[in-house]
């Protein structure tokens, strides 16, 4: 089941901050035997987010989105969501008591009676406010919760905030409680050498027959001008299918040494 990554906020795509989410992503993926397999980048628009995931929404794969669940006027990706489904959002009761359990916490710590029903308190309510039928994701770092939606052919999209000590765990809970199902099923190699002072151009029909020939693998081929510890150089491997991919690697070795390349294991 393809795994995708949308990461919401206009301060990723100014560049006033910079992402920790995919690489994150990627290795809490692997370490369960999965691969991402897209990523999207969206800014703060209420209509570029709400046809980003009515898109992602109409097929079956688990997404995972990161951002703009707050309850400030930047945060739009709740009432997206909503949007993309064609429902309305409420107020989720069990966000609700975690919120307020959160709030209740706060004021003892600062050692007040807690007033539930002060404006603010009511207004970071609305945080609890998800599409007509989500369920929740717990938040071990201060308890407002994220959700989850589900939707055709056994897919489903899960909202984090953009925080990562936030993010992260609650990442974790949605692939070690939903997605455990999956872990480790799809068999997967890689194997690559770095190839030396040879030009990619001279490589491709090779890269090419070999994909051909073996058709559960896939050829990469990532070039690298090099600089002043290292010469100019491509990384050229293989991945996919085990069996195959010792196979395709012994035929990409052969080849190089037909060509004489200079190379050597990764």
């Amino acid at each position: 089941m393809p795994i995708g990554l949308i990461i919401i906020g206009d301060e990723i795509l100014s560049g006033k901050r910079i992402d920790k989410h995919f690489p994150k992503v990627v290795e809490l993926l692997k370490e369960r035997g999965l691969h991402l397999d897209w990523a999207e980048y969206v800014g703060d628009d209420p209509a570029r987010i709400t046809a980003t995931l009515k898109r992602t929404m109409a097929g079956n794969d688990i997404v995972f989105c990161t951002g703009g669940i707050g309850a400030t006027p930047d945060d739009h990706t709740r009432q997206c969501a909503a949007a993309a489904l064609g429902v309305p959002v409420v107020l989720h009761p069990e966000a609700k008591a975690r919120i307020e359990e959160r709030m209740t916490d706060v004021a003892r710590e600062a050692g007040r009676e807690p007033n539930l029903d002060t404006p603010e308190n009511m207004h970071r309510l609305k945080m609890g406010e998800f599409p007509q039928g989500a369920g929740i994701i717990p938040n071990p770092y201060n308890k407002i919760p994220g959700f989850f939606i589900r939707h055709k052919e056994g897919g489903a999209h899960y909202f984090t905030p953009g925080f990562p000590v936030m993010a992260w765990p609650m990442i974790e809970w949605a692939l070690d409680t939903h997605c455990s199902h999956l872990f480790r099923k799809t068999a997967w190699a890689e194997k690559s050498v770095l190839v030396y002072e040879i030009a990619e151009s001279t490589l491709t029909p090779m890269m090419e027959a070999i994909e051909a020939a073996y058709p559960l693998v896939k050829v990469f081929s990532l070039p690298s001008v090099g600089d002043e510890n290292t010469r100019r150089h491509i990384e050229l491997g293989v991945k996919g299918d085990p069996v195959q991919v010792e196979g395709a690697f012994g035929k990409m070795r052969a080849e190089l040494d037909r060509f004489k390349a200079e190379y050597r294991s990764v």
